[in-house]
């Protein structure tokens, strides 16, 4: 199963397309919830920015980081035959991813109004130059992130150790809050050209309330259809399906497992070694950009 889920990882980096995602879909869905061009939409002010900061959330959901949150679909798979027990034992757990979500993304929203300009991430170099402060950082954050979903994702099929075990017992819903602060750190890497735009203003802000509360309103955005994917794959599960996942424990994990693993591998690959073969570095085989 680990190799299975590792192939996949892979094959889903090479068949990835940046360029469909975030034009042909984030920015059009963006620039028909506003009403404009995106990329061209002036932000003016808070009230202004909190609007453009959901709006571009919302669009960017499938972005190639936000694959992610795909993770969290096995725990959520309620075993209940009631449709709203369901939807409550769905709920339950993505109110604690969004704690540990809004958390991170909140708190680092706060730093770039504080010290934004001054930050990798702030850096206007051309990309065609090669590797630029922006995409070093996202390569480290990524990566970074890649390594733990694998880490998650082999812990939970007992290949290795599991660094929660503990104190989930103590605190069951640890490994949700602990998923909600990978995807609230997507946005310290985040190379989308949109939140760009909203972490260039929110910089030029230096005003750390107004960063904390975009960059949560970006994340909230993010994992909103997502969210809503999720409840109806709850509602939609026959019973037999509820019962088959309930009656052995390890079922779950192993969905969980092979799903960490897949997204862990695709996210190192996609945005550390294919980062590099965009920029001329080294090969990686690329079907679409």
């Amino acid at each position: 199963m680990v190799w299975i889920a590792a192939v996949a990882g892979f094959l889903l980096s090479v068949v990835w397309s940046a360029q469909f995602v975030d034009q042909t879909i984030g920015a059009n869905v963006a620039g028909t919830i506003l009403g404009r061009d995106a990329a061209e939409a002036p932000i003016a002010g808070i009230l202004s920015g909190v609007v453009y900061a959901f709006t571009t959330g919302l669009a960017g959901t499938f972005t190639a980081c936000n694959i992610a949150a795909l993770g969290a679909v096995a725990p959520m798979l309620g075993e209940r035959s009631s449709a709203l027990a369901r939807v409550r034992e769905t709920l339950r757990p993505l109110g604690w991813l969004c704690v540990g979500m809004l958390a991170v993304s909140g708190v680092y929203g706060a730093v770039v109004g504080f010290v934004g300009t001054a930050m990798p991430q702030f850096s206007t170099a051309s990309s065609a130059s090669g590797l630029v402060p922006r995409n070093v950082q996202s390569m480290v954050v990524f990566g970074l992130i890649g390594v733990v979903f694998v880490y998650l994702g082999l812990a939970s099929l007992g290949v290795v150790p599991d660094p929660l075990a503990s104190i989930s017992q103590r605190f069951p819903n640890a490994r949700m809050v602990l998923m909600g602060a990978l995807i609230g750190g997507f946005l310290i890497g985040r190379p989308f050209g949109l939140f760009r735009k909203l972490f260039r203003d929110a910089a030029e802000s230096h005003n750390p309330l107004y960063g904390a509360l975009a960059f949560m309103l970006q994340s909230a955005g993010n994992i909103v259809i997502m969210a809503l994917l999720f409840v109806v794959l709850a509602l939609g599960l026959g019973d037999r399906t509820r019962r088959w996942l309930a009656a052995r424990p390890g079922r779950a994990a192993l969905i969980t497992g092979a799903i960490f693993i897949t997204v862990g591998v695709f996210t190192v690959l996609y945005w550390d070694l294919r980062m590099l073969a965009f920029r001329d570095v080294i090969w990686y085989p690329v079907l679409w950009r």
